[in-house]
C-alpha cells in the first residue's frame, strides 16, 4: 500500500477542491493520503481583504515532511504562467532533502488552475518538472487514457502533464465534474504506481 501526500496551495478554494479530489483518488486505491498545504505568504489583513479563502482545513506540510511519502501530489494555481509564489517558497526549502537524497526515486505529480483556458496551466506543471527531476522523483502525469481530457464540447483544463481547472477571472467558476474526474483519476494512477514501486 503506497502513502500519498496531496500537498497544495490554494488562495480561493479551486485547488483545494481539487486536492481533495485527487486525495480520494489515491484513496480509492487503498493507498493511505495525507492532504496537507503550504503556509499563506500573504499577510492575513490583505489575505482577507483580497477574498482569499483563510478557512481551509488541512495542515500545513512542514519540508521535512516530504521524505515519509511514496508519492508527493502537488498542486497550485498559475501566477503569469508559473507556479504561485507559496509553493515555490515551500518547494525551494527541500534543500536539506535534495542533499540528502531523500526524495530519489519517489513518485512527483502535479495539477493547477489559471483564469483563462490558455493562462500557463501547462507552463506551470511544465515549470514543476525540473525541481522534481533535480531531486531524482519520477514524474507521472495525466495520461490520454483519461478520455475526458479529449474533445472541445465544453471548456475543461486537463493535459498529459496533470489535471487542471479554469477559474474565470474572477474565480467564479468552480471545478467541473469533468476536471474533477481528471483530478481522481490522476490521485489514483499515481498511488497505483507508487504500490508497485513500493508497495
Amino acid at each position: 500500500m503506497a502513502k500519498v501526500l496531496v500537498l497544495y496551495y490554494s488562495a480561493y478554494g479551486h485547488i483545494e477542491t481539487m486536492a481533495n479530489a485527487v486525495a480520494e483518488g489515491a484513496r480509492s486505491t487503498g493507498a493511505t493520503v495525507d492532504v496537507k498545504r503550504v503556509p499563506e505568504l500573504v499577510p492575513e489583513e490583505l489575505a482577507r481583504a483580497s477574498y482569499y479563502k483563510v478557512d481551509q482545513a488541512a495542515p500545513i506540510a512542514r519540508p521535512d515532511e516530504l521524505a515519509d511519502y511514496d508519492a508527493i501530489i502537488v498542486g497550485a494555481g498559475t501566477r503569469y504562467g508559473t507556479v504561485a509564489s507559496q509553493m515555490r517558497n515551500f518547494l525551494d526549502q527541500t534543500g536539506a532533502l535534495w542533499a540528502q537524497g531523500k526524495l530519489v526515486g519517489k513518485v512527483a505529480s502535479a495539477f493547477t488552475s489559471s483564469a483563462t483556458q490558455h493562462g500557463g496551466q501547462e507552463s506551470t506543471i511544465l515549470g514543476l518538472i525540473p525541481t522534481f527531476l533535480h531531486h531524482g522523483m519520477a514524474y507521472v502525469g495525466l495520461p490520454y487514457a483519461f478520455q475526458g481530457q479529449m474533445g472541445v464540447e465544453a471548456v475543461k483544463g486537463g493535459s498529459p502533464y496533470g489535471a487542471s481547472t479554469i477559474t474565470d477571472g474572477d474565480g467564479s467558476r468552480q471545478p467541473s465534474e469533468i476536471e474533477l474526474e481528471a483530478a481522481r483519476y490522476q490521485g489514483a494512477h499515481v498511488a497505483k504506481i507508487a504500490a508497485k514501486l513500493f508497495g
